[in-house]
């Protein structure tokens, strides 16, 4: 093909599709701001006050006593600040000579300037105290966050907007940053606040009403504005999810052959760019809603400010208060006006953070609702029986149920082999074996106890699972074997392990042997091939020695000499547990002692296999196209 045709194709070619427009319905699809007053929304500053001193007092008592004491200390410092500035005022605008005036002035600039230097400390040591509160703050919701996601209940990923949530939950997080920060100063700024007013008011009682109007217009606009950010940032989760995905899978090392050798890149940065515009739209389509709003607050600010100094001008000019009154006044009004600006600049961003803060704590509600409690029941070792009793299960938002009505038992000492078509709810089985998900209708026993009644990690400490899509952990080989959870002080369980799926001389290649870290794109790190990343994922499940041994497409990525030593050490360990295999490779189902084939969510064949090979059914169709190559 020359080069003119090259360029013809691509003239020709059709566009790029966009990404899809991604809406959802149901309990979390609605704007949690949509109907909330204006008063509402600024009840909300105290409630979420009180949840940052709760949650602070959790992490670091010392610190948040010290914050306190430093809350205190910023109003004695004001109000001795104001009350010496008062003093010093009459003898510097007497009538006395200059040596005399300073001469008398003295002591109260001297208080003065204790007072400030007070405020200074306490303000400084505000900033000591948030600084040791914050990071572990941080840390503590974080954790949460990661915590409530993987105690969630399996079955919540399916739901619609669950993802989205997440991702506004992760925004709670980012939002600890700075909400002590945001908080430790809106009560710094308020008791300076209340103590200049306070001052201003015994100077002249109409003063301060007329400084509120004057700042009362940018507290309103400020609130306000954090309202349309809020709704901008909730039309934009979904599509800031999927972005956040994709751009996770078009850099990871990972996939680069593919992204390379397939011509996606153009792809994957229209689709990128796409998205990005989606939500640079919404943002730029609500600024005039904002500048609407910073103009008009600032408008009826500005009239009542220009009230407020003329108030002042006309006291002072006819007399009503006195010439050091009025000075001292002048004073007041400046520290009254700057601490109300920084009340309404700090509150509004409590406020702004209120919002992030009440999706994190909704999403870790919901997570707590839905972890796993369903009973005090254990189960224990040895896993005898295992019974499915016309179990039926439907993921949310389906037509259909993925397991429809199964009944099967299973005995220690058994192999049981599960075939059938993609779709035909064969992995969906094995999670409602193991308890990961609960049937919606009929149950599931383990040595005749209910799973519905039973402690989940009991059932999991007795289980060994191999999914088909397993996870490569950045984490050394030996914890990639054992997850963490060592049987023994020393590595002959784990090399025995490794020697179980023939990955010992692989490992034995690796720079630090057991040591070295699996993952490439870290300093020092290593990686595996496919085949010895799924060899990885057999041994961990053949280390935890489990009362059951489920493996789901556990060799598809094997040579015939790894896939054939897997199968002869499921053999040789079969005695002891019962064993589950997840197949489409039929000749492998020689080993099992059953075999069931699923269709549609039923059992439509089970047998041995040299019944089903002859039966003439789902299973000898399967087998004979497998052949046919």
């Amino acid at each position: 093909m020359t080069s003119a045709d090259t360029h013809e194709k691509q003239d020709t070619a059709p566009p790029f599709p966009p990404p899809a427009e991604i809406t959802y319905s149901g309990q979390y699809s609605v704007n949690p701001l949509a109907e909330v007053s204006f008063r509402r929304m600024c009840a909300q500053i105290p409630n979420v006050l009180r949840r940052i001193a709760r949650l602070s007092w959790r992490v670091d008592r010392r610190a948040v006593q010290l914050l306190l004491c430093c809350q205190v200390l910023t109003g004695v410092s004001a109000a001795v600040l104001l009350t010496a500035t008062a003093a010093a005022m009459e003898p510097i605008l007497s009538d006395n000579a200059v040596a005399d005036r300073l001469r008398s002035a003295l002591p109260a600039l001297v208080v003065v300037a204790l007072a400030a230097a007070l405020g200074r400390a306490a303000g400084s040591a505000a900033t000591y105290a948030e600084r040791r509160i914050t990071p572990r703050l941080t840390t503590e919701m974080d954790t949460a966050l990661v915590e409530a996601v993987c105690r969630v209940e399996a079955a919540a990923y399916a739901e619609n907007g669950f993802s989205d949530r997440q991702e506004a939950a992760e925004m709670g997080v980012i939002r600890t940053h700075v909400m002590v920060s945001d908080a430790q100063r809106f009560m710094s700024a308020l008791i300076r606040m209340a103590t200049a007013g306070g001052v201003l008011s015994v100077l002249n009682v109409l003063m301060l009403p007329l400084l509120l109007l004057a700042v009362l217009p940018a507290g309103i606009g400020a609130v306000l504005t954090a309202r349309v950010d809020y709704e901008t940032h909730y039309a934009n989760v979904a599509d800031r999810n999927v972005r956040g995905m994709m751009r996770w899978w078009s850099t990871n090392s990972k996939y680069g052959d593919e992204v390379r050798a397939n011509s996606m890149t153009d792809y994957l940065v229209f689709w990128y760019r796409a998205l990005s515009d989606r939500c640079d739209r919404r943002t730029l389509a609500a600024t005039p809603r904002t500048l609407r709003i910073s103009l008009l607050s600032s408008l009826a600010g500005g009239f009542f400010l220009v009230v407020t100094w003329a108030a002042l001008a006309w006291l002072a000019v006819t007399g009503r208060i006195e010439l050091a009154v009025a000075a001292t006044a002048v004073v007041a009004v400046q520290t009254t006006l700057a601490a109300l600006s920084q009340v309404v600049i700090n509150g509004a961003a409590v406020f702004h953070t209120s919002l992030y803060l009440g999706d994190m704590q909704s999403f870790l509600d919901d997570g707590t609702d839905r972890a796993p409690r369903r009973g005090p029941r254990t189960v224990t070792a040895p896993v005898e029986e295992i019974k499915v009793d016309e179990a039926v299960y439907q993921y949310p938002g389906k037509d259909k149920p993925a397991v429809d009505g199964v009944s099967l038992t299973l005995r220690r000492g058994e192999i049981l082999a599960i075939v059938g078509a993609n779709g035909s709810g064969k992995s969906t089985l094995t999670r409602l074996l193991t308890g990961i998900y609960l049937p919606d209708k009929g149950r599931v026993t383990w040595n005749g106890t209910d799973l519905a009644d039973v402690d989940p990690a009991t059932v999991w400490a007795n289980t060994g699972l191999v999914p088909q899509i397993f996870a490569q952990w950045p984490l050394r080989v030996r914890e990639n074997v054992t997850l963490g959870q060592p049987r023994s002080h020393g590595d002959g369980a784990v090399w025995e392990a490794v020697d179980a799926v023939g990955l010992r001389e692989a490992v034995e290649d690796l720079p630090a042997g057991l040591d070295t870290l699996l993952a490439r794109d870290v300093f020092g790190g290593s990686e595996l091939s496919g085949g010895q990343w799924q060899r990885i994922a057999c041994s961990r499940a053949l280390y935890r020695r489990p009362g059951l041994l489920i493996l789901d497409e556990p060799t598809s990525q094997m040579d015939p000499r790894g896939e054939h030593q897997i199968f002869e050490r499921i053999k040789a360990i079969a005695a002891e547990r019962i064993t589950i295999v997840v197949t489409h490779r039929l000749e492998n189902t020689k080993i099992a002692d059953h075999i069931v084939v699923m269709e549609h969510g039923r059992i439509t064949e089970h047998g041995r296999y040299d019944d089903l090979v002859h039966a003439g059914g789902t299973f000898a169709e399967l087998l004979r196209l497998s052949q046919d190559r």
